[in-house]
């Protein structure tokens, strides 16, 4: 794919954008690159009605940071859209901030998997989020 090495991740995603959802969510990259991506999201305003962070909220980050983590690797002139992503969440988040923490699996030609652990304030691991995506392409304009 394309030299991202070269290329600053936090500026390039901060150009791109992180998209409505996530800034509503209040998800926040602190490191972008292809080889390790991460954001913070806070508990609060993300729960279920019980109080406990919702597991989609956990799906949000682990998307937001495996997609564009994706794209990044792509490079100009190609998209990585999602194709697959699951979920096993193994403790849930009262209160504070989560970070997700992304990294590869697969970086092909035409797809990526990558992980994201996301863990709580005190750094246990709440939920493993497994993103895969297909690389296209862009259509002509």
């Amino acid at each position: 794919m394309s030299d991202a090495t070269t290329v600053d991740g936090l500026e390039w995603a901060a150009g791109r954008g992180l998209g409505a959802l996530a800034e509503k969510m209040g998800i926040r990259l602190t490191e972008f690159a292809v080889e390790r991506a991460v954001a913070t999201m806070p508990v609060e305003g993300n729960t279920q009605p019980v109080g406990l962070l919702h597991g989609g909220a956990y799906v949000v980050l682990g998307e937001s940071l495996g997609s564009m983590a994706a794209n990044l690797y792509a490079g100009p002139g190609r998209l990585a859209v999602g194709v697959d992503i699951n979920a096993t969440h193994t403790r849930s988040a009262r209160s504070g901030r989560v970070t997700g923490v992304c990294t590869p699996v697969h970086l092909g030609r035409s797809m990526t998997v990558h992980e994201i652990v996301v863990t709580d304030a005190e750094g246990r691991r709440c939920s493993t989020v497994r993103i895969t995506n297909h690389i296209k392409d862009l259509p002509a304009s």
